[in-house]
């Protein structure tokens, strides 16, 4: 006997395609908020540091966060883009504020050795105060050069103990330049920043995204945005497509999980709220940090907290699209890529 009986398929709609239906756009851009940009980084850090195998680490960068939290609270006189490179930009699909070639003012060395010196007030008699006292004693041309290797890309001479330091000195420099670099572009009518050629990297600074968030507050929620490792500017990208080279055939997900009976303390290991978008037409992985798993989530602090993942991803041979600049991977004694200084 037949059964007459009609199974109906329901197919559920992404926000972006319920945004265009409703005739609208999801909103491109999303930009840090100056009084809570670190300051919710370093809760975050904190919270995440509790049981955690990294705990110690934790605290160290969220200490980073909080210094730099200070410093972005500051009344900074930095040069910007003027009109003309701001709409040379927009037509070239360029970012206007560029990580390897924007010119870098020389206070950003003093911001640099006040970060240093209130990390040296926190730390005891150990590994990382002489690190950080050589860090406070090392001078204008090589902490430009590691500057320059940071931005470039280039593991060969970098000083990986200094990095996050030297890291934690650009954000705060990157992130104060598109917040006023934003805010004079609003007040004149000049163009701010938007879409580049490269939908992967940074519209305001051309740098790789740490992670990817899936954000749950306001017209964004539900949208997926991706974090820049430097400027802190958040960028819309599309669910389930990869990163790296635009592709969504062979998109598939892993994630920690926890074992049973066991607190999870490693974020990510409760219901999937950090997992690994991997793609396996390009060999590429980016982290997507769901904040409806965890309101509490930040992508920096959340993307370091689940290190564990990125250690069992790239057991599969995938490579890491996103950038952490508090710990970066990578061989110090390996060859620059070409051009590079």
């Amino acid at each position: 006997m037949l059964d007459n009986r009609t199974v109906t398929t329901i197919r559920i709609s992404t926000p972006e395609e319920i945004a265009a239906s409703a005739g609208g756009e999801a909103p491109f851009l999303r930009f840090p908020e100056r009084a809570t940009c670190f300051a919710e980084r370093e809760m975050r850090l904190r919270q995440l540091a509790a049981g955690h195998a990294m705990r110690d680490y934790l605290i160290f960068v969220a200490d980073i966060a909080q210094a730099q939290q200070r410093e972005l609270a500051r009344a900074q006189d930095w040069p910007l883009p003027d009109a003309e490179v701001l709409r040379g930009a927009m037509a070239a699909g360029a970012p206007p504020l560029p990580a390897a070639d924007w010119p870098r003012p020389a206070a950003w060395r003093n911001l640099l050795r006040r970060l240093v010196g209130a990390l040296r007030e926190r730390v005891g008699v150990d590994a990382a105060a002489e690190t950080l006292a050589r860090l406070a004693a090392a001078g204008d041309d090589e902490l430009e050069q590691q500057a320059d290797r940071l931005l470039n890309g280039v593991m060969l001479g970098l000083n990986l103990g200094w990095a996050p330091l030297v890291g934690g000195a650009l954000q705060v420099l990157w992130t104060d330049l598109v917040l006023q670099t934003q805010a004079r572009a609003t007040a004149e009518g000049l163009p701010g920043f938007g879409r580049v050629l490269d939908a992967g990297s940074c519209p305001a600074c051309g740098s790789r995204p740490t992670a990817s968030v899936v954000r749950i507050d306001g017209r964004h929620t539900g949208l997926r945005y991706l974090q820049c490792s430097l400027c802190s500017l958040q960028w819309h990208r599309v669910r389930i497509e990869c990163t790296h080279c635009g592709r969504n055939e062979r998109i598939h997900y892993q994630s920690l999980q926890a074992e049973a009976g066991v607190a999870a303390s490693v974020p990510g290991a409760v219901e999937g709220s950090v997992r690994a978008e991997c793609c396996d037409d390009c060999g590429h992985y980016l982290k997507v940090v769901q904040m409806d798993k965890d309101a509490h989530a930040e992508p920096v602090a959340d993307d370091l907290a689940s290190v564990t993942l990125d250690l069992l991803v790239s057991e599969t041979g995938a490579q890491r699209h996103g950038v952490n600049l508090m710990l970066l991977f990578g061989d110090p004694d390996a060859s620059p890529p070409p051009g590079a200084p």
